[in-house]
């Protein structure tokens, strides 16, 4: 089931109040809200439970998601071309 985006998959707690409703996750970590006035806000959680996403209907957005780039997506970031060199210092930690 999804609920404005987010995959519900295995046990949730919902709290209902007189004039709002909350979704809570396995881990006791607040993951949804909507109230009467029709404002809602969704979020996520790293392992640790730290909050990572937050997006309401009011257009507010905090992302900390760790993000996947490829070269080619960071230098279209950055404005420029970018090489990438090996840390002779990481290197040797490798072996």
């Amino acid at each position: 089931m999804k609920l404005k985006g987010i995959e519900l998959k295995g046990t949730y707690k919902v709290k209902f109040a007189n004039t709002f409703f909350e979704i809570y996750n396995e881990r006791g970590n607040p993951i949804y809200l909507e109230d009467s006035s029709g404002f809602w806000s969704k979020k996520e959680h790293d392992e640790r439970g730290n909050q990572i996403y937050y997006e309401d209907s009011s257009g507010n957005i905090f992302d900390k998601r760790v993000k996947e780039l490829t070269i080619k997506e960071i230098e279209e970031l950055l404005g420029y071309k970018i090489k990438i060199k090996e840390d002779r210092k990481w290197a040797n930690q490798k072996e």
